[in-house]
């Protein structure tokens, strides 16, 4: 059998989607290591705790594979900046736990730059092979940046290539992340390895409308355009309001309604995101109160409703280095319209399985939410197809293709 310990840092794997630090890495995590386990890997995950009241060890992943919440810095939520300051803490809260259970791991797989500095202390100490997996790179979100206040420090753009030097393998979810890699940090090519995400089609299918729509108590007769994700500049979503601004005086029945799932839209004014208020003056701006909706943060057990309740989900992102969400929204036959950029443009079939639109462009978005909305059989048709598309995404293929990154790399230092 093959132990792995598997590093989640900065964000837990178990944690409610749609928070600032929340999102599809965080499925990613999760889901593989359930698939991992299914197929005979022992996985453990190690995460910072972020909250006492927590027990510090889950086996909510199942397959004997569990979740640890390793104590480094105050149990709470910290900016990002402050945690790199807390990783030799980190490193040695895992070697502790795995000298006093007795276990000695295989190899490391660690997630985003920050558990790539920390694998890189456990390597050291244990002598086994990292593969590591970036999910967001830093420069390419300094390329999006809107703001010097959105853009990442020094700190991160020299940690992502300390990690590149350090590491053995690299798993890319796309050849465009893997372009990234190559002309922005001139990786190593002979360490990368292309390997999408996977989808948990058991969990994500087609679920007829009006059932969705009745579970979570939306009117059949509402038609809905959604939206999942963390609430971000760098996820385009006043990109979305705009549109729905022009959609409202193209539309001559009732307008669809906007519903945004992410984020803490009650939260008090002090502590209320930036980004949050933001979008919500620009809805009050454009008198969109009545047709946008804010729900806040959802759990996964509930987003198979809110998918097959849509009639289609946007992601007007600035940068995606995969799209998860779009991928469990094509599980649930639901067309998708993204931008062109990053993975979207690779996961998302222009034409075919859903719409590009070019990057911040709301009036080609309004025209293909246009398009959609008004033609049912054309919706039908792409979701259809969607969700054939998806289940060739579906996680045993998946994980099957990390456990050969695995034994080649455990066989090429063995």
């Amino acid at each position: 059998m093959i132990y792995v310990a598997m590093l989640s840092y900065h964000t837990c794997p178990l944690a409610t989607l749609g928070g600032k630090d929340t999102g599809g890495m965080n499925v990613y995590v999760r889901d593989l290591t359930c698939e991992l386990g299914r197929q005979g890997v022992h996985v453990d995950v190690f995460t910072r705790s972020q909250d006492e009241h927590v027990p510090h060890i889950l086996h909510d992943l199942g397959y004997g594979n569990r979740v640890v919440h390793v104590p480094a810095g105050p149990e709470q939520p910290l900016p990002k900046e402050e945690l790199a300051g807390y990783l030799p803490e980190f490193a040695q809260g895992i070697k502790r736990f795995a000298a006093e259970k007795g276990i000695r791991y295989n190899l490391i797989h660690s997630h985003y730059w920050m558990s790539g500095l920390a694998a890189g202390m456990l390597s050291d100490a244990w002598g086994v092979p990292i593969v590591h997996m970036f999910h967001t790179l830093g420069e390419m979100k300094n390329r999006i940046a809107a703001s010097e206040a959105e853009k990442e420090g020094a700190y991160r753009l020299d940690g992502e290539r300390r990690v590149l030097s350090r590491a053995d393998r690299i798993v890319a979810a796309t050849l465009a992340e893997l372009a990234q890699l190559q002309w922005l940090y001139k990786a190593d090519m002979r360490k990368i390895t292309v390997i999408p995400p996977g989808v948990d089609t058991g969990h994500f299918y087609p679920i007829p409308a009006d059932e969705a729509k009745q579970a979570i108590g939306i009117p059949a007769e509402n038609r809905v355009v959604l939206f999942v994700g963390r609430i971000e500049p760098l996820k385009g979503v006043d990109t979305l309001i705009r549109a729905m601004s022009c959609l409202r005086v193209c539309e001559k029945d009732k307008p669809a309604d906007l519903v945004i799932i992410g984020g803490e839209p009650e939260a008090a004014p002090e502590a209320m995101s930036v980004e949050m208020t933001r979008l919500q003056q620009m809805c009050k701006d454009l008198y969109l109160d009545h047709m946008v909706v804010f729900l806040g943060k959802r759990g996964q057990d509930t987003l198979p409703y809110y998918y097959s309740a849509a009639e289609v989900l946007v992601m007007p992102s600035h940068y995606e280095s995969f799209g998860m969400v779009a991928l469990e929204a094509m599980a649930c036959g639901i067309p998708v319209i993204a931008s062109q950029v990053g993975g979207l443009a690779f996961l998302v079939q222009d034409g075919i399985t859903g719409f590009h639109v070019p990057d911040g462009d709301s009036e080609a978005l309004c025209g293909k939410l246009n398009l959609l909305l008004g033609d049912p059989a054309l919706r039908q048709q792409i979701g259809h197809r969607a969700a054939d598309y998806a289940r060739s995404y579906a996680w045993p293929a998946i994980a099957a293709q990390i456990i050969k990154v695995y034994e080649g790399l455990l066989q090429s230092v063995g």
